[in-house]
């Protein structure tokens, strides 16, 4: 209900932006902001979680931001307005790092790869049942309609989460302290991967969830035909998230699993420009979800997996911070270079973005299986 609640309009922001009468680069500053906002909350909530030892209220938080933002969309018709929504729509998305640190920690350490997959299936199942219907809802009842029932079903969710027990770590002999939970940030690998991630939400900020939708209406698309593209992309996104380990863990490892990703989504995006129909572009988009379907549980269960449990909030909350870099400059820079060079010049960027990634997963995901080699 949360991510329903958040992505409901998702697939039809941008064309509702530029509906609005805005350019391309106002579009890419909406898309932005959003990843911007995460970039400033998530890590105080990380840390207050953890310093506090409390996850509910932040669960709250994310619900009340999430449906205030739904009907900032309806107050007002301007890209302004919008540009607000959508800020605050990025604080709810910031709660996500307690939800993270407090799923994960009904699994036990070693099974932190099989909770995250869970999670993630869970959030890819909301955003495709909520993205399918956005196209439908504007076509028949408007633009306001995915607005409006996005923040209804906030308030449901927060009325449930009120019976949410509140999850506590076991008391330290002595008292957390900020400057301890700050050091979370110097551990190798949470770094490595938060910038890994960074590339990846670049590319899914600037396609599915960015300029892809707006490549669709330029073929000759129409707005309700959205929720195909949509199911494309998340029906293989939710296989490879529940399924990509077992398929693919053991024959290729970590390092493998990545460069596959990473590579395979490079190459679809640099074809999303040439596909002339509505059907090839929805190819581009199959090939797309399953790939990234494969990098995004990966990354997050390395994100936690050498931290303490009383610092893992924290841990996550640099980790999404940091992948909010992605999720703001993406957009942001490919809505420039889309003003300038066309959409195209947009896809281009995501495409040289996961190359870049590709190589990168090479060379430190091998030093770090020798690092674990040497301790072993």
């Amino acid at each position: 209900m949360f991510w329903f609640s958040s992505y409901i309009y998702v697939p039809v922001l941008s064309p509702y932006v530029e509906h609005l009468g805005a350019s391309y680069f106002m579009v890419g500053m909406v898309l932005g902001i959003y990843g911007l906002m995460q970039i400033l909350f998530r890590i105080p909530i990380g840390i207050g979680s953890d310093y506090l030892n409390r996850r509910r209220p932040f669960i709250y938080l994310g619900l009340i931001a999430s449906g205030v933002s739904c009907f900032l969309f309806m107050w007002g018709a301007q890209p302004g307005w919008a540009l607000a929504a959508r800020a605050v729509s990025g604080i709810a998305a910031s709660a996500w790092v307690v939800y993270s640190v407090m799923f994960a920690g009904y699994f036990p350490k070693e099974e932190a790869g099989k909770a995250m997959g869970m999670l993630q299936f869970t959030t890819v199942i909301a955003q495709l049942t909520s993205m399918m219907i956005s196209g439908y809802m504007v076509e028949h009842w408007g633009w306001n309609a995915p607005f409006l029932i996005g923040g209804i079903v906030a308030i449901a969710a927060l009325i449930l989460a009120l019976r949410l027990p509140e999850q506590k770590q076991e008391k330290r002999q002595n008292a957390i302290q900020i400057k301890e939970l700050a050091g979370v940030v110097k551990e190798p690998l949470l770094v490595k991967v938060s910038l890994l991630s960074v590339l990846a939400h670049c590319v899914l900020f600037i396609t599915m969830f960015g300029y892809t939708p707006n490549q669709a209406l330029n073929i000759g698309a129409s707005k309700e035909s959205l929720g195909w593209l949509t199911l494309a992309f998340m029906i293989p996104h939710a296989i490879a998230t529940l399924y990509g380990s077992r398929l693919f863990g053991g024959l290729l490892g970590d390092r493998g699993k990545l460069m596959l990703g990473f590579a395979g989504s490079a190459l679809f995006t640099l074809l999303i420009p040439s596909m002339p129909t509505l059907a090839a572009l929805c190819l581009t988009q199959v090939g797309n979800g399953f790939m990234q379907g494969l990098i995004f549980p990966l990354l997050l269960s390395k994100s936690v997996s050498e931290i303490d449990p009383f610092k893992r909030a924290t841990a996550m909350g640099f980790y999404q911070a940091v992948y909010a870099i992605g999720m703001s400059a993406g957009p942001f820079v490919a809505g420039w270079m889309s003003s300038v060079y066309g959409l195209t010049g947009g896809f281009w960027l995501g495409g040289i973005a996961a190359v870049l990634a590709t190589i990168l997963s090479w060379v430190w995901m091998k030093d770090t299986k020798q690092k674990q080699l040497k301790e072993t």
